[in-house]
């Protein structure tokens, strides 16, 4: 099949690359990305079906299907697609874009990296005193529905503050503290636990549920043993176990 390609057909493919390329984003923050790339994988096989070899059966199915489909993923994402449109149409949105434009290149958060050494040395502190802690660092997927389990802090960071949540007799000591930026959001969440088989027995609920939300999201978690004092990290589901302080400072800062 013979056609024109002008400069409105690359303009059209750049608005449709920019809006997958948003929604891939979208989808990510969630953690959805794998009914993202389902929808897409759709959507290949709608047009291979339909408009390449034509066939009018499946096709007619398919194009049923594709009627209601804008609809139902409107009603599944309606949280998720509010949040965005609030955040693009806000000052934010502008500065999100321009970072999209001029990403940051030296492989580091992008300006304060302050809140890091509080919690370095909370967690130095709590290890030696062998008080056991989980704290979660959100990166770019959300951690809401974890944030709704516990209990609002919304303060800023400080290692006195940390290590007093964390306290034996402290009734928010239990569960997860999560921090996303430079807030303390919440303390005692419950984080998902992992369903792994060779998890080692000595790795006690902590562990496990810091190596359960690294496999639903990107966070950084912070594990603190109160059996020997040591500090681990789970991270895209890996568990990195008895770091020093200068290792925790060092994958805090990286980005990935």
């Amino acid at each position: 099949m013979i056609f024109n390609f002008g400069i409105k057909d690359l303009i059209d493919i750049l608005i449709v690359a920019f809006f997958l390329y948003e929604t891939y984003l979208m989808m990510k923050k969630t953690g959805t990305t794998t009914v993202f790339l389902g929808v897409l994988a759709f959507i290949a096989l709608w047009i291979l079906i339909s408009k390449i070899f034509e066939m009018r059966l499946m096709g007619t199915i398919l194009d049923k299907f594709m009627n209601v489909g804008f609809i139902l993923l409107v009603i599944v994402f309606q949280k998720e697609i509010r949040e965005f449109l609030q955040a693009l149409g806000s000052n934010k949105g502008i500065k999100a874009i321009m970072k999209l434009i001029k990403p940051n290149r030296d492989g580091r958060i992008d300006d304060n990296i302050s809140y890091i050494m509080p919690i370095v040395m909370a967690s130095m502190d709590m290890a030696k005193r062998k008080e056991g802690a989980l704290i979660a660092i959100q990166q770019n997927m959300s951690l809401d529905k974890f944030i709704e389990t516990g209990e609002t802090i919304n303060a800023n960071i400080s290692t006195r503050l940390i290590e007093n949540i964390f306290f034996k007799n402290s009734p928010l000591h239990d569960g997860a503290m999560i921090i996303v930026g430079k807030k303390i959001v919440a303390a005692a969440c419950i984080l998902p636990v992992s369903q792994k088989h060779d998890i080692p027995k000595r790795y006690g609920l902590r562990h496990r549920s810091a190596l359960g939300l690294s496999e639903e999201t990107d966070a950084k978690i912070i594990i603190v043993s109160e059996e020997t004092g040591k500090i681990s990290l789970a991270h895209h589901s890996k568990l990195y176990a008895n770091i020093s302080a200068e290792e925790l400072q060092k994958i805090l800062m990286m980005k990935e």
